[in-house]
C-alpha cells in the first residue's frame, strides 16, 4: 500500500541507549511535533527555517514527559526530500514509546522498514543503487565492506550507467525515427557510432559482473575453508586465528564431524573461517557425512587453507597437496598451504618442501606450529595477499548485490545481440529492439525502471527508522 501523502515516524535507536532519536517525515511532520513540543523560548516552530535546533519539553497535556532537542529540516533539503523533524530524547523504553504514542495520536503513522529511504528514492534524493548502499553501509562489519558501500552511496557506477543509458537513448531515438521514413530509405543514426557504443556497454557490464564473486564475499565475509587430513591441526589453527577455543581439539582422529564456522576481521576484511571434517575414507557413517559436508564447503569457499604436517617430508607433502588440488579443487582457487607442526620437521626440510610445492603452482606456503601459536602473523599476511588477488579487477567499483549482477548479465546480452545485429546489417527495427532491452536493464539497476513489487522487496530488508 502506497502512502506517500502520510507523515511517518519511527525511533532510530533501540531503547536502552543514553540518547534516542525519533524521526518524522511528511508534510505535517513539523506541525505534529509542534503540538507535543514546547521550546524553551515558547515560540511556535511552524514558521521556522530548516536546519534549526531547539531545546524544549515534550508534554502530554499537563503531564511532563522529557526534555528534548528537536531538529527541523525543510523540503527539499532533507534526507527524504520532505519536511522532517528529529526528536533527540533520553533513551528509556518508556520515554521513547510515550513520544511515539503522542505522535501517532496527533496524526503520524508508524514507519515501515526502509520507508524513509524509499521516500528519498521516490523524491529523487538518491537512485536505487545508492538507496541499497544505505542498507549495506549499516550492515558493514569491516573496512572493506564499508568502503564499497560508501563508494556506491557517493554515486559509484550509477553515474557511468546514466551516461551510457543517455547515449543509447539518443541513438535509439534516431533508429526509431528511421522507421517513420522507411519508404524514403533514410538513415539518421550513425551505425559505426552505435556499434562502438553497444560494445562499450557490453564491455563495461562484463567487467563489473566479473567482480560480483569477490564483492559478495567481501559483503558477507570471505569464506575460508580449512581442509586437510584428520588430526593435522585444523581445529587448533582455527582456535589460534580466532584467539578462542572455538573448536574441540583432540588427539583422536575424526573429532570434527561437522563444519564449524566463525568470523574474524583481519586488516579490515571480514573472513568467515570454516573448520571442516578431516578428509579420509571411512566406514563411520557419521564421519562420512562430515567428510561429504567438508567437500561441499571446500568447493564453495573463496579461499582454501590446506593443512599438512612438516615431519612428513618434501615428497610426501608434495604428493598430498598435489592430490588435493587435483581431486578437490578442480577450479581456479586461491590456495594457501600451511605446513603445521614445522617444529617437528627435520632440519633443512623447510626449504625443500617450499621448493617442491612451488612446482605445483604459485600459492603461498606458511610454516608454523599452530599449537605453539607461532607464525600466525605470517598466516594473516598470506591471507591478506590472497584476498588482494581475489578482489583484483579492472574497475574501481565492485558489485556486491545479486540484483545488480543479474541486471548486468542481461545488459551485456542485449548489447551483444544489438552489436551482432549491426554487424549483420539487420534492419533498424531489430537493432532498436535490442538496444531498448539494454536501456531497460540499465534503468533497472539505478531504479529509472522499476515496479512497486521490486521496491517493496528491496526496502523490506531495511531496518525500521531508515
Amino acid at each position: 500500500m502506497l502512502r506517500y501523502e502520510e507523515t511517518i515516524c519511527s525511533p532510530v535507536h533501540k531503547p536502552g541507549t543514553a540518547i534516542s532519536i525519533i524521526r518524522l517525515s511528511g508534510s505535517d511532520a513539523i506541525s505534529i511535533v509542534g503540538r507535543v513540543f514546547t521550546p524553551k523560548d515558547r515560540r511556535s516552530i511552524d514558521g521556522l527555517q530548516g536546519y534549526t535546533l531547539l531545546l524544549g519539553d515534550i508534554t502530554d497535556g499537563d503531564r511532563y514527559i522529557d526534555q528534548v532537542m528537536v531538529s527541523l529540516f525543510k523540503s527539499p533539503r532533507s534526507y527524504t526530500g520532505e519536511d522532517m523533524a528529529e526528536i533527540s530524547c533520553h533513551g528509556s523504553w518508556y520515554i521513547q514509546s510515550k513520544i511515539m504514542e503522542l505522535l501517532i495520536r496527533e496524526g503520524a503513522m508508524a514507519a515501515r522498514p526502509g520507508e524513509f529511504t524509499r521516500r528519498a528514492f521516490i523524491n529523487g534524493k538518491m537512485d536505487l543503487v545508492q538507496a541499497e548502499a544505505v542498507a549495506d553501509l549499516i550492515a558493514a562489519e569491516a573496512e572493506a565492506a564499508h568502503r564499497i558501500a560508501v563508494n556506491q552511496l557517493r554515486g559509484g557506477y550509477s553515474e557511468k550507467f546514466g551516461e551510457l543509458r543517455k547515449d543509447l537513448l539518443e541513438l535509439t531515438t534516431l533508429l526509431e525515427l528511421e522507421l517513420d521514413f522507411a519508404e524514403e530509405d533514410l538513415e539518421f543514426a550513425d551505425r559505426r557510432k552505435l556499434l562502438e557504443l553497444t560494445e562499450r556497454v557490453k564491455s563495461y557490464s562484463d567487467s563489473l559482473a566479473v567482480t560480483f564473486s569477490a564483492g559478495n564475499a567481501i559483503r558477507k565475509g570471505v569464506p575460508v575453508a580449512i581442509a586437510g587430513r584428520p588430526n593435522v591441526g585444523k581445529s587448533t589453527l582455527l582456535n589460534g586465528i580466532l584467539n578462542e577455543e572455538r573448536a574441540i581439539v583432540s588427539e583422536i582422529p575424526g573429532t570434527t564431524r561437522d563444519s564449524i564456522e566463525d568470523t574474524y576481521v583481519i586488516d579490515g576484511i571480514l573472513y568467515r573461517f570454516i573448520d571442516t571434517a578431516g578428509i579420509r575414507a571411512t566406514d563411520d557413517r557419521i564421519e562420512s557425512i562430515g567428510v561429504r559436508k567438508a567437500i561441499e564447503k571446500i568447493s564453495g569457499a573463496a579461499l582454501v587453507i590446506f593443512v599438512t604436517e612438516g615431519f612428513l617430508g618434501p615428497d610426501v607433502i608434495k604428493g598430498e597437496v598435489g592430490d588435493f588440488i587435483n581431486d578437490m579443487l578442480g577450479r581456479e582457487a586461491h590456495l594457501l598451504v600451511v605446513v603445521n607442526k614445522s617444529d617437528l620437521a627435520t632440519d633443512g626440510h623447510a626449504g625443500k618442501i617450499a621448493g617442491s610445492l612451488s612446482l605445483l603452482g604459485d600459492f603461498p606456503v606458511v610454516f608454523m606450529s599452530a599449537r605453539e601459536s607461532s607464525d600466525y602473523d605470517s598466516l594473516r599476511s598470506a591471507l591478506g595477499t590472497l584476498s588482494e588477488k581475489l578482489m583484483q579487477s579492472g574497475e574501481d567499483t565492485i558489485v556486491t548485490n545479486v540484483r545488480h549482477y543479474e541486471a548486468l548479465i542481461k545488459v551485456s546480452e542485449a548489447a551483444g545481440r544489438a552489436g551482432d545485429a549491426l554487424k549483420g546489417g539487420l534492419s533498424s527495427d531489430l537493432v532498436a529492439v535490442e538496444v531498448r532491452h539494454a536501456i531497460h536493464y540499465l534503468g533497472e539497476i539505478t531504479g529509472q525502471v522499476t515496479t512497486d513489487e521490486v521496491l517493496a522487496n528491496i526496502f523490506s530488508n531495511f531496518c525500521i527508522g531508515k
